[in-house]
């Protein structure tokens, strides 16, 4: 594909069900709807949270205050076994997907990290190359039994051929400073990967889309009964009431302009490919009447400081490890022993 020389970005968000505790199978699921989208020309395809690995919406994993089932023990082990690690395979795979249809790709995904899992949005760019990722700062409610906290270190916003392209994370996106930090990198395509199917979701990406002057690209996934293991594997509060074909997340997958036009969704009918064009051109004609980092700032009064190196809980101070004992004496290493 030809990229156009033109400010207008095809853009399409998918809203579709991840295969739970399945990663070979939902890779095969994303890169066909991929191939699906790079068919009627986007340059731009965004995935919904954790799309890869999957969202366990409404499970406990077996926890309460100061307890925690086996069977929740178990879950959390298929959990962890259908998370990716970063680098690794399905990375590579993910990228080879965006190098072979030509697009900009942007991926959720449950990452693992050692033991702990993190909710994570990947970038990928149409040479088939990994650009990066941002990982969740604050899980919502229940979220944080199974998922670490993300730090300032993955706050990415990149410079590409189709605009600034970043990605907040659903929840986050009611965080005000996290959304200052964006602006203030010149994020101009705002990802917003989600699992928040609330009648409020669509208001809350047209405010963002006006203040940050950005056009905004919620993707939700759209979730029946089925797609979960059946009980008593895994039992919704109200199984009782549940058929295989009832809905237990509804999408709303929404694109918004930076002047807060909703240019497709919000989409509750099913799963879907929901596509816009994206005119860059929009952007500054946003930001002549209000740019929140810009003339609207007051950097005199309000200022915010963003600590973005990564945190660790473990420093070395040792550039290398001693060498083996032959005198008597450590060689080989600054450390005193």
């Amino acid at each position: 594909m030809e990229w156009a020389t033109s400010t207008t970005v095809r853009a399409t968000i998918v809203q579709a069900s991840t295969v739970l505790f399945d990663t070979p199978a939902t890779l095969d699921k994303a890169e066909r709807l991929l191939a699906e989208a790079a068919g009627n020309g986007s340059q731009l395809v965004v995935f919904p949270e954790a799309f890869v690995g999957g969202y366990l919406r409404g499970s406990t994993c077996g926890t309460a205050i100061a307890y925690q089932a086996p069977k929740g023990r178990e879950e959390f082990r298929k959990y962890h076994a259908s998370a990716i690690s970063v680098p690794g395979p399905e990375v590579d795979r993910l990228a080879g997907m965006a190098g072979k249809y030509k697009v900009h790709l942007v991926m959720g995904a449950i990452e693992k990290d050692g033991y702990t899992l993190y909710c994570t949005v990947l970038f990928f760019d149409p040479e088939g190359r990994y650009m990066g990722k941002h990982r969740k700062l604050m899980p919502t409610s229940a979220e944080r039994i199974v998922w670490g906290f993300g730090d300032g270190s993955t706050l990415p916003v990149f410079d590409t051929p189709i605009g600034k392209l970043g990605a907040v994370i659903c929840w986050e996106n009611k965080m005000p400073l996290l959304r200052t930090a964006m602006y203030a990198k010149g994020i101009e395509i705002y990802c917003a990967p989600t699992s928040d199917d609330l009648d409020s979701c669509p208001s809350n990406m047209v405010h963002i889309a006006t203040e940050g002057g950005c056009f905004v690209l919620a993707a939700v996934q759209f979730l029946k009964r089925k797609d979960y293991p059946p009980p008593p594997e895994y039992v919704f509060a109200n199984e009782q009431d549940l058929t295989p074909d009832s809905v237990v997340q509804r999408g709303g997958s929404i694109i918004v302009s930076p002047s807060g036009a909703v240019l497709a969704g919000p989409n509750y009918e099913g799963e879907a490919l929901i596509s816009a064009d994206l005119d860059l051109k929009e952007i500054p004609r946003a930001k002549l009447g209000f740019d929140v980092v810009g003339h609207y700032s007051r950097p005199d009064i309000f200022s915010l400081t963003v600590r973005d190196q990564p945190a660790s809980i473990v420093a070395f101070t040792s550039s290398a490890p001693a060498a083996v004992i032959t005198d008597g004496t450590k060689t080989g290493s600054s450390q005193k022993y």
